[in-house]
């Protein structure tokens, strides 16, 4: 594609990093896109794939296994792999907001227990907080975990998990008291736990490939050491990571975004009418030109928010701005990128159809971007 994204990295292995994602997006990703979303077949090639060029663990201390690289690098390869497939942008996103939880919250013990698999590139992901009557109000959620001796005995339904009935294990949010803010607790629950299974996989308007299902708890026991620091600090956990997840899916829109314009560009220089390039029209040039500063803004705001995160500074505002800012870029640029291909945009025989699809759910999760503007106006007036 003629359109290239011109980065700022901090680093030579940095630079390294974002060019080696891009081949392996363009050569081994990008392929394969077409054919398995029209099936919709999980990818789980691509994610031994992506495991094994040590991309699922960019952001993590290399004493368990990870590259020890900033936010804003990390940030900058998921938009690299969203570009090429945004249903692989969003699993490995969601693979790493789940490792964070353990990394951030985990005692030295459990650290040293599961982040080494979470970061291997053998295992993937899943992150259980969502229920049917729980989405954006977390303090909603009904899923109960009730302690039994050395165990947790788990019963309830989790709704829309990425990954769902592929993902290696799962991070797990339940009910252990009625408080609704202090009530809620965070579980390690390895995939094959007895009392746990899954719902058939939804049939979405876009993200094929991101596996979502129901899973649900039938008397799944838990041990007690699998419980992510103390009783009731499952809100706390849950909140502070969807900062770091917000940004995923911010990095994700982004890279969507990013693609739809490239095509847009390549379809704009090579269509005739009127015997000349569809290009050279004033008025096409100009919708080109605010799809362009849409994603240049989209980036721009995520990559601040992943600074203030890597100074150690707070990014909880921030992070709602990039999430809602880049989110909204991929519903705006895919949009008009069908109407730059006209007809054509409106089939499935031109991918710009697919992204436009794809673009619309990450207006959705990891809080609606009406959720996002209460954390912003809130965090504002605060």
């Amino acid at each position: 594609m003629a359109t290239t994204v011109d980065r700022l990295l901090p680093t030579e292995d940095a630079e390294a990093l974002l060019e080696l994602t891009s081949e392996l997006c363009a050569k081994e990703l990008a392929p394969q896109v077409a054919d398995l979303e029209e099936k919709a077949e999980f990818p789980e090639a691509a994610y031994r794939l992506l495991g094994r060029s040590g991309l699922l663990s960019l952001p993590f201390d290399e004493q368990y296994g990870g590259a020890a690289q900033p936010y804003e690098v990390y940030l900058q390869v998921i938009e690299e792999i969203a570009s090429a497939w945004p249903s692989v942008g969003v699993g490995t996103s969601v693979h790493t907001l789940t490792a964070s939880v353990v990394a951030a919250n985990g005692s030295p013990e459990q650290c040293a227990e599961w982040l080494p698999r979470m970061l291997s590139g053998d295992w993937l992901g899943a992150y259980c907080l969502s229920e049917p009557q729980a989405g954006s109000d977390v303090s909603g959620i009904a899923t109960r975990a009730v302690r039994e001796g050395d165990e947790y005995v788990v019963k309830g339904t989790k709704s829309w998990i990425s990954n769902g009935s592929c993902a290696d294990y799962y991070i797990l949010f339940a009910r252990t008291s009625e408080d609704p803010k202090a009530g809620l607790s965070a579980f390690i629950v390895p995939a094959g736990t007895e009392g746990m299974s899954f719902g058939a996989p939804e049939k979405k308007m876009g993200l094929a490939c991101d596996v979502t299902t129901q899973v649900l708890f039938d008397g799944a026991r838990i041990p007690a050491s699998q419980l992510i620091g103390a009783e009731g600090q499952g809100m706390k956990v849950a909140l502070s990571a969807l900062d770091a997840g917000r940004l995923g899916i911010a990095a994700v829109g982004t890279g969507i975004a990013q693609a739809a314009l490239a095509l847009a560009v390549d379809y704009a220089n090579e269509r005739q009418q009127f015997g000349r390039s569809i290009g050279e029209f004033q008025g096409l040039q100009f919708l080109l030109a605010d799809m362009a500063a849409e994603v240049e803004r989209a980036r721009a705001t995520y990559l601040l928010a992943a600074r203030l995160k890597d100074a150690g500074r707070p990014f909880s505002r921030q992070a709602s701005i990039a999430k809602l800012t880049g989110s909204d870029a991929a519903m705006r640029v895919t949009t008009d990128a069908v109407q730059v291909f006209g007809g054509n945009g409106y089939t499935r025989d031109y991918p710009v159809e697919r992204l436009m699809r794809d673009a619309k759910v990450t207006q959705i999760f990891e809080g609606t971007n009406q959720i996002q503007r209460m954390v912003i106006g809130r965090d504002l007036l605060r």
